[in-house]
């Protein structure tokens, strides 16, 4: 690190679990983040902030008013611009001295499995549970540890998916494809817009401790948000031995 980065990360230095070796993790570790909107803006904000070396945003949409409720990143200036652009133009502003790419298409395929696979860890702040089950499998596929969250109404979740570690589930273990329930959208049914930055903080903390090597990573755990009296449970998960997408990854 420069004597500049020693600065701008000073306060993360500090702390014994942090210090310089896992500050410079982050700076040499790339994060995905799948979904620059109500998740993915607070999230984005706090990795670029605490110095992940190399973001990626990736979102196909543009930046509509309806968004600006809840979607930090934006401003009313960015309205009809993609989000992943506005995005990027909002991290540099935070932090100069980091590399942010902006992928302007919704990721699937082969190109999401490319960005999974140079990935340190991918941060899953989508809105839909087909998009959340692609990305689960690139991760399952390419041994990368996954943080989700998700936010509905007043309803928030949490969890971290990281299938280098032989106890931890997966996403299909917790929503099996087959069962997937019934979509419900912010355009619908609505969203608190706190909420949206409370579970993104939240995915951002989990994305560094598992990029730095510190702390506890919510491996194995789901915690369950209730914004309307800011209440938290947190429920313990164990791996499906019959997962249709991580059980034959064990038995590699």
């Amino acid at each position: 690190m420069n004597d500049e980065q020693l600065l701008r990360y000073s306060r993360h230095i500090l702390l014994d679990e942090i210090g310089i070796e896992a500050q410079e993790r982050l700076l040499g570790a790339t994060v995905l983040v799948i979904g620059a909107g109500g998740l993915g803006s607070p999230a984005a904000m706090y990795l670029a902030s605490a110095g992940i070396g190399c973001l990626i945003l990736a979102d196909g949409d543009t930046v509509d008013l309806t968004n600006l409720q809840r979607q930090i990143l934006h401003r009313q200036t960015s309205l009809g611009q993609p989000k992943a652009v506005s995005g990027r133009e909002s991290l540099l502003a935070i932090n100069p001295q980091i590399d942010i790419v902006a992928i302007t298409e919704r990721l699937a395929g082969a190109a999401l499995d490319e960005q999974v696979a140079r990935s340190t860890v991918v941060v899953d702040c989508s809105d839909n549970f087909a998009t959340r089950h692609a990305i689960n499998e690139a991760c399952v596929r390419h041994r990368v540890p996954l943080v989700s969250g998700a936010a509905i109404r007043f309803d928030g979740q949490l969890s971290v998916f990281d299938t280098r570690r032989a106890d931890s589930p997966c996403y299909a273990c917790l929503f099996p494809p087959a069962d997937a329930p019934e979509e419900v959208a912010c355009a619908t049914m609505g969203v608190f817009a706190p909420l949206t930055g409370i579970v993104g903080s939240m995915q951002a903390a989990e994305a560094l401790k598992v990029a730095g090597g510190f702390g506890h990573p919510m491996v194995g755990r789901l915690l369950l948000i209730d914004a309307r009296g800011l209440q938290m449970n947190e429920i313990r998960m164990a791996r499906d031995p019959h997962c249709p997408v991580c059980a034959a990854l064990r038995a590699d």
